[in-house]
């Protein structure tokens, strides 16, 4: 049953004229047919949930209406009349707004200026002068109509959130009186109340007959948000059904062809040594008196809403930030760890959040990202031998079936899922004692989340330490033999996995509960 019952369509869809519709698009590369004839009808005051594995398809047509793309056979109607999408200018002329995930705003611009930026307002008769004062007016009233009452016409981009700029690309669509607004992933850098306002917003455009393109990774969005669901697989519709008739497995399944009832691989409960150990952790004003510890074959699910200090605990631990006092003890020996090289060398690996940003280098091969940690072993760092980097390149590649043309391929050019795993694959060989893992399956497709779960098990199952930090809280209860939970810079509850749920989580990471921590 869908959390908001008041978005349900007001007419019966025969009655309604589409306010968009995709019919038997197809689109080819060069040894890539990415678009098989698929179609795509999208109502006024709608959200259609459009689903699929990395891969499928999703993002190529997305770019076909928004004029990014060319398509090779099909047509595209905007109210029942044939367009012709040449140009992202056109597309938005015709009222067809897109915002991808990675935003495109100039930071160095103000709020205004990016919202009205390639259709700034010009005073009567004066098309050289710009109308300043008509800008900063109109920009007001549509961050009013966004929820951001606080920003600034003026404010310069770069000081906003991530969440703010996501707001300001959902005002520029609406400045220019969007009909159609597709949404990539909208949710993947939101905290859970910035994704209610989101969600608030998007039913009120629909109130509006805005019809909305929701594209997610996140199932329980779908039911939370959408009124139907389109499922794309290896270039071909799979389906359309109403989100009430759906059920998550029957999603998944129509996504990945085949049922992921294992979508979380436990490891199997092993009791071995106490790799890592931390007492009485201090980083002013963010972590306070820390204690935990991680067996070798233990996986230990750290959960806390965002703030709570858990990317601030990994950074510590793992040398990329300073700690003021505390111990921390690898193998039951004291490690004073001041740098990421130092913790490497003692056997810690850390994943971090944002694997385009903070792990991998895009521009370099899959090869070159996977040895960077160990040049040292294949000779000069300067020099290495490559043959030596790529047998170590491709044994993983096979190993961790990253999808990959060859090890010389530009990991930029890889699905977020085989992403991901080069990052993994990157500390898998420095052979780490305890490996972090920050958000481990953000931004990646379901399928690809069952086989990062998989090897998260198999590395446990083989001694290694885990410390597994993730916002998913179905994620933290699948995997984890143990849930430590964070709120405001302290561990206020550590739970076996037999008596953690959601609901227990939740009121420990938001003080509401009584849930009692029992420190390892």
């Amino acid at each position: 049953m869908q959390d908001h019952p008041d978005l349900a369509p007001t007419q019966p869809e025969s009655m309604l004229t589409p306010v968009l519709e995709a019919r038997g698009i197809d689109k080819r590369f060069p040894g890539v047919h990415a678009l098989d004839a698929v179609s795509l009808t999208v109502y006024p005051g709608e959200v259609l949930a459009l689903l699929g594995e990395n891969g499928a398809g999703k993002s190529t047509l997305m770019k076909i209406l928004a004029g990014a793309l060319q398509p090779d056979a099909g047509e595209i109607l905007i109210e029942g009349q044939p367009v012709a999408i040449t140009s992202p200018r056109q597309a938005q002329d015709l009222g067809i707004g897109i915002i991808y995930q990675e935003l495109s705003l100039v930071d160095s611009l103000s709020v205004g200026e990016n919202i009205f930026l390639g259709n700034l307002p010009h005073r009567s008769g004066m098309a050289w002068r710009v109308d300043w004062p008509e800008v900063w007016r109109r920009t007001e009233g549509l961050l009013a109509r966004v929820g951001c009452h606080h920003v600034r016409p003026r404010t310069p981009l770069r000081r906003l959130s991530v969440a703010q700029k996501q707001m300001v690309e959902i005002a520029r669509a609406l400045a220019r009186n969007v009909r159609v607004l597709i949404l990539d992933e909208p949710t993947s850098s939101l905290t859970e109340q910035e994704s209610a306002t989101l969600f608030g917003i998007i039913g009120g455009l629909r109130e509006r007959g805005v019809g909305i393109v929701y594209i997610s990774h996140r199932l329980e969005e779908v039911f939370r948000v959408a009124q139907r669901v389109t499922v794309f697989r290896d270039g071909g519709l799979v389906g359309t059904l109403p989100v009430v008739d759906a059920s998550q497995d029957g999603l998944v399944r129509m996504m990945v062809g085949r049922d992921l009832s294992q979508l979380f691989a436990q490891a199997r409960p092993a009791a071995g040594p106490v790799r890592l150990e931390v007492r009485g952790l201090v980083r002013r004003g963010v972590l306070h008196g820390i204690d935990f510890a991680v067996r070798g074959g233990e996986v230990v699910g750290l959960a806390g809403l965002v703030g709570a200090g858990r990317t601030e605990l990994a950074r510590c631990l793992f040398g990329a930030d300073p700690y003021d006092a505390g111990e921390v003890l690898i193998d039951g020996q004291p490690a004073r760890i001041r740098s990421p090289r130092e913790a490497v060398r003692r056997g810690l690996g850390l994943v971090p959040e944002d694997r385009k940003l903070q792990a991998l280098i895009l521009r370099m091969a899959v090869r070159e990202n996977i040895t960077l940690p160990v040049l040292d072993r294949f000779g000069s760092p300067i020099f290495p031998s490559r043959a030596r980097e790529r047998a170590l390149a491709g044994g993983f590649i096979e190993s961790m079936r990253i999808r990959t043309p060859s090890a010389e391929q530009r990991v930029g050019a890889l699905s977020g899922g085989n992403q991901q795993k080069v990052v993994i694959a990157r500390w898998l060989a420095t052979n780490p004692k305890v490996l972090i893992l920050d958000e481990p399956t953000r931004g990646i497709d379901v399928g690809a989340k069952a086989e990062v779960h998989a090897l998260i098990a198999r590395l446990a199952e083989d001694g290694v330490a885990i410390l597994m930090i993730s916002s998913e809280l179905p994620e933290i209860l699948g995997m984890s033999h143990r849930v430590l939970v964070m709120r405001e810079g302290r561990i206020v509850a550590d739970l076996p996995r037999v008596e953690a749920t959601e609901e227990g989580i939740m009121a420990a990471a938001t003080g509401q509960g009584t849930a009692a921590a029992r420190v390892a």
